[in-house]
C-alpha cells in the first residue's frame, strides 16, 4: 500500500474524483473538510453547510473517514484582513492566491503533519513533478482549467508535499468518471467567485465591512462626469456599474475605469480602450518556484487568470521586479498577480504594484 494522504474534500466533483483516484491507486486516504468562513444566517453568503453535507456523503460513498477542521479565525487574520486593507488602499486584492498560500497549502499541510500524514491532495488542476533543481509546478493537461495562476505564491517546500491527481484529466473526463463511480456530485456546478461573497452582489457584501465614501468620477482630461459609491467597488478596466452613460457632451460608447486615486478619492474613466494598455509593470513579493533567475530570461507571463501567457522581459531590482511586455497588455491591475512561465513550468509570481 502507498503512503497515507489527507485529501481536502470541498464537497465538489474535483476533490471527490481526486480522492477516488488516490484510493484506486492504493493510498490510505483520509478526507478533511476545511471550514474557512462563518455562515451568515441572514444572507447565507457561503454554502458551507451544503458543501459539508456533500463532502460527508462523498466520504461515505468512497468508504473513507472525513474530518472537519476550522480555519475561520486564521482565514480572517491572514486572508480577509489583507483583502480589506487592499480594498481600502484602492487596489484589487486576490484573496484566492492568499487562501492557497496561507490556508490550503500552509495550515492544511501543518494539520496533516499533526495527524502524522506527510502528503496532502486537492482537486486543483495543476501538476507537481521532481526536477533537477527540486520540485516543479507545471500547467495541467487541461489548460482551460489551469489553476497554477492561483498557486503561484505557494512556497516550493509546501508544493513538495502535494498531490494533484487531476493533472492529466480534462474537466469532462472528471465528470464522466464521477458519474461512473456513482458520485452524486458529478453534475454539481463549479464554485465561482470568492467563498465569502458567493453569488451575492459584491457592493452589498463589502459595504458590511468598508464604509464607502462617495467621490468624483472624472474623465482622463479632468471633466467631472458623476459620482462613484466608493473606490473599493471598482477595478481597472471595469465597464459596468459606472452609471455615466448617455451623456450629450461625449460620444455614445462605453466608459471604462482607467485609474483609482485614493488620496483624492477619485475615479478616472475613459472611453478609449487604448488608454487601458500598458507595456509593463512593477511588482513585489516575488515567490520563486525555480532555483535561478536565469529561468526568467525571455519567459512568458500572465497578469490575470485565463489570460494566455505573454512574452516579456523581467528585470530584478532592489524593490522587486520590473516587467516589460513585447505587446501592450490590457488593464494591468495593482493588487493582482503577475505569474511567469517557461513552456508549461510555472516559475513563480509577484503582486502587481503599478502598471507602467
Amino acid at each position: 500500500m502507498n503512503s497515507p494522504v489527507l485529501v481536502g474534500l470541498s464537497g465538489g466533483v474535483d476533490s471527490a474524483v481526486a480522492a477516488s483516484l488516490l484510493k484506486r491507486d492504493g493510498h490510505s486516504v483520509q478526507g478533511a473538510f476545511m471550514k474557512n468562513w462563518d455562515e451568515d444566517p441572514e444572507t447565507g453568503f457561503c454554502s458551507a453547510f451544503e458543501d459539508y453535507e456533500d463532502a460527508n456523503r462523498i466520504a461515505d460513498q468512497l468508504g473513507i473517514e472525513l474530518k472537519t477542521v476550522s480555519f475561520v479565525s486564521e482565514y480572517w487574520e491572514r486572508v480577509f484582513a489583507d483583502f480589506l486593507t487592499g480594498c481600502e488602499a484602492g487596489i484589487t486584492p486576490n484573496p484566492d492566491v492568499l487562501c492557497n498560500r496561507e490556508i490550503k497549502f500552509r495550515l492544511f499541510v501543518d494539520y496533516a503533519s499533526e495527524l502524522g500524514i506527510q502528503r496532502i491532495a486537492t482537486g486543483h488542476y495543476a501538476r507537481v513533478e521532481p526536477c533537477t533543481d527540486g520540485v516543479g509546478l507545471f500547467r495541467p493537461t487541461d489548460h482551460s482549467k489551469d489553476q497554477t495562476y492561483f498557486l503561484n505564491a505557494v512556497p516550493r517546500d509546501r508544493l513538495s508535499r502535494c498531490l494533484f491527481p487531476l493533472a492529466a484529466m480534462t474537466k469532462s473526463e472528471v465528470r464522466d468518471l464521477a458519474r461512473k463511480l456513482g458520485l452524486h456530485v458529478h453534475q454539481k456546478p463549479d464554485s465561482t467567485g470568492i467563498c465569502f461573497i458567493g453569488e451575492r452582489r459584491f457592493s452589498k457584501f463589502i459595504g458590511r465591512f468598508i464604509a464607502g465614501e462617495p467621490g468624483e468620477i472624472q474623465s482622463a482630461s479632468g471633466t467631472l462626469l458623476g459620482k462613484h459609491a466608493g473606490l473599493a467597488l471598482y477595478t481597472i478596466g471595469q465597464r459596468k456599474g459606472l452609471a455615466i452613460g448617455g451623456r450629450r457632451d461625449s460620444v455614445q460608447s462605453p466608459w471604462y475605469v482607467l485609474e483609482k486615486v485614493p488620496e483624492r478619492n477619485l475615479l478616472v474613466v475613459t472611453q478609449d480602450e487604448a488608454d487601458l494598455a500598458s507595456d509593463g509593470l512593477a511588482a513585489s513579493h516575488l515567490n520563486m518556484l525555480v532555483d535561478s533567475t536565469d529561468w526568467f530570461e525571455d519567459c512568458l507571463a500572465m497578469v490575470r487568470y485565463r489570460q494566455g501567457p505573454q512574452p516579456c522581459n523581467v528585470e530584478f531590482t532592489e524593490s522587486g521586479i520590473e516587467v516589460r511586455f513585447n505587446r501592450p497588455q490590457r488593464a494591468i491591475t495593482p493588487g493582482q498577480y503577475v505569474v511567469f512561465y517557461r513552456e508549461d513550468r510555472c516559475l513563480g509570481g509577484a503582486r502587481i504594484d503599478r502598471a507602467r
